[in-house]
């Protein structure tokens, strides 16, 4: 059986006020020194690994102009780096530095320190509930998005899927 148009809009209103409560309990209280955004950029190229720029775009669901600021600032703080792709010497490859690495690991310690002092009175079998719950939420959403990427890809070139 599927989802209730009500059941979605309560999940919608929950999901938003879910990402201001983190906010509020754990990514605001984080001493990263870059912003917020540019963390979340920055974990998601180290697990995709070295990337053309347009690859990463693709797969935060972003446009590349908006991720193009996003890489300078990281860049030029020197946790991102540029080289020529080898395959196409027009093309630039990105990936994470040592410094960057090295913020991600303090960031991802921190918010998990402040995530477990707010969990202290879960079970870990709330948490890992919880855990299971948020994956499956997130996988079926970036599948979402991700197919309806492609789909508007084909629309605008004119091809077919």
């Amino acid at each position: 059986m599927s989802v209730t148009p009500s059941t979605a809009q309560d999940l919608v209103e929950e999901i938003f006020l879910f990402g201001r409560a983190l906010r509020s309990a754990v990514i605001t209280s984080s001493v990263d020194p870059i912003p917020t955004a540019l963390v979340g950029v920055l974990s998601i190229l180290a697990t995709y690994g070295e990337c053309r720029q347009s690859d990463l775009a693709g797969e935060l669901c972003i446009s590349q102009s908006v991720l193009s600021r996003q890489i300078a600032e990281l860049v030029d703080a020197g946790y991102v780096c540029r080289h020529s792709d080898p395959a196409d010497g027009r093309v630039s490859r990105i990936r994470v530095t040592p410094e960057g690495a090295a913020l991600l690991h303090r960031s991802k310690e921190a918010k998990a320190a402040l995530l477990r002092a707010t969990l202290s009175h879960w079970t870990e079998g709330d948490a890992l509930v919880a855990l299971d719950a948020v994956r499956k939420l997130e996988r079926t959403l970036f599948e979402h998005a991700h197919r309806a990427r492609v789909s508007n890809s084909a629309i605008h070139s004119g091809s077919s899927l």
